[in-house]
């Protein structure tokens, strides 16, 4: 878990990676001794925020520059050729980085990302930003890293990409690509494998150019290569996976397969289709409850303009029935959930007037809502979440409304309750 640390006044080392003759050049009579060539590096440190740092140290060896207000060093006397410079300042992670110096001038900017604080209980936070703003992403989390699948930019132009975050070290990284484009995909980990289920290949749907598919691919980490599964009994998108007892429950999507609900057997890949969900709807969200698996919210037919509904229904696998429970507060589409501490934790979302800041937990002992303040940065358009190292996961999203408004906000929130 993470742990609210002083923070270490910084120092920087700067270490070369090639070795430089101490002595000049002389000519074939050893009457003329050249100069050794050297190099100047300048340039700005900054945040990755964009605002510069003052206070920042820059090193090489025994050499070193601190910024001023400005933000700008300058290294004198340098060897020419590869080198690596390290820099930090208060507050922020130290970086080091491999470059190449000609002779005389040179100039290089450096950004170092802020250190993480970790939040108080029912506070909000943030981390390390994502690498690129998609949005209508699916995610994963597995061994402390979560994975961001496929989504699309503001261009609307469906992507392969995998983002992949690591929790201990708050850094981004690129993973294996998607065997294709994928977007309002369902995602899911069971057994060491991560699984990317349905979605659609472009950001259309119908009448214009329905491009759902029924695609099952898994990811085992350790390989680092997407493997094709048993295919959906339908192809859809924008519906909601949830983990019980080692199977995939995956319900709704968008028209004209609101209502279907299916479960997938990793161990023996084959699909079963289950009774109907009893309210058709998609951009919902869910959890798993004691054996029993919750949907909850969501809209119902294409596009913002249609409604949206409060309704909670609840399937039990060992009876093979729904029931219903206790509503949302209010109707919502475009959230996310979690179960954080036996409660069920949904917020954000998205409608016809606006963004939803909304932050509510359902406590099935109970069958009760709570209302929590809310989330500092309403999002939408991301299918799943996470619960590790005692913080809740809201990675990406959008920020208006609509699929062209994605995000690089890494928000975290401790939850101060429990329900178990």
């Amino acid at each position: 878990m993470h742990v609210r640390r002083p923070i270490p006044l910084l120092a920087l080392t700067l270490a070369s990676s090639i070795v430089v003759a101490a002595c000049g050049t002389s000519d074939p009579a050893g009457t003329t001794t050249l100069p050794t060539p050297t190099a100047t590096l300048s340039g700005v440190v900054r945040a990755d925020s964009g605002s510069v740092i003052e206070g920042a140290s820059v090193h090489f060896g025994s050499t070193m520059s601190t910024t001023g207000a400005d933000g700008r060093f300058e290294l004198q006397k340098l060897p020419v050729g590869a080198v690596t410079i390290m820099a930090s300042a208060p507050g922020f992670n130290s970086r080091s980085e491999s470059i190449t110096l000609n002779e005389g001038s040179n100039t290089h900017d450096v950004v170092l990302t802020a250190t993480p604080i970790s939040p108080a209980p029912g506070e909000w936070g943030t981390r390390a930003a994502l690498l690129y703003t998609f949005s209508e992403m699916a995610f994963a989390e597995l061994n402390g890293k979560i994975y961001l699948l496929g989504g699309y930019p503001a261009t609307r132009q469906t992507v392969r990409t995998v983002q992949v975050y690591d929790i201990a070290t708050d850094r981004w990284t690129s993973g294996p690509v998607l065997p294709q484009p994928n977007n309002h995909g369902m995602a899911a980990t069971v057994g060491g494998k991560i699984y990317l289920i349905g979605g659609q290949t472009t950001a259309d749907f119908p009448p214009d150019n329905p491009t759902y598919v029924n695609t099952v691919y898994e990811l085992d980490p350790a390989r680092g290569t997407w493997v094709e599964k048993a295919p959906m009994p339908t192809a859809r998108s924008s519906g909601v996976a949830i983990v019980s007892g080692g199977r995939i429950y995956v319900a709704g999507g968008r028209p004209p397969h609101e209502q279907d609900f299916a479960v997938y057997d990793p161990a023996t890949d084959r699909w079963e289709v289950l009774p109907d969900m009893p309210t058709p709807r998609n951009h919902f969200t869910g959890a798993a409850i004691n054996g029993r698996v919750h949907f909850v919210g969501g809209r119902q037919g294409l596009g913002l303009g249609t409604s949206m509904t409060t309704a909670h229904e609840v399937f039990d696998p060992q009876t093979g029935t729904w029931t219903t429970a206790a509503p949302m507060l209010r109707a919502r589409s475009g959230m996310n959930g979690v179960m954080a501490n036996g409660c069920f934790h949904v917020w954000g979302g998205e409608g016809p007037a606006g963004m939803f800041p909304d932050h509510d937990t359902y406590d099935a002992r109970t069958d009760r809502w709570t209302r929590h303040d809310d989330m500092p940065m309403p999002v939408h358009g991301v299918y799943g979440s996470a619960y590790v190292e005692g913080l809740i996961w809201v990675v990406g999203g959008g920020i208006h409304i609509g699929g062209n408004s994605g995000s690089r906000h890494n928000q975290v929130f401790r939850p101060d309750m429990s329900c178990e």
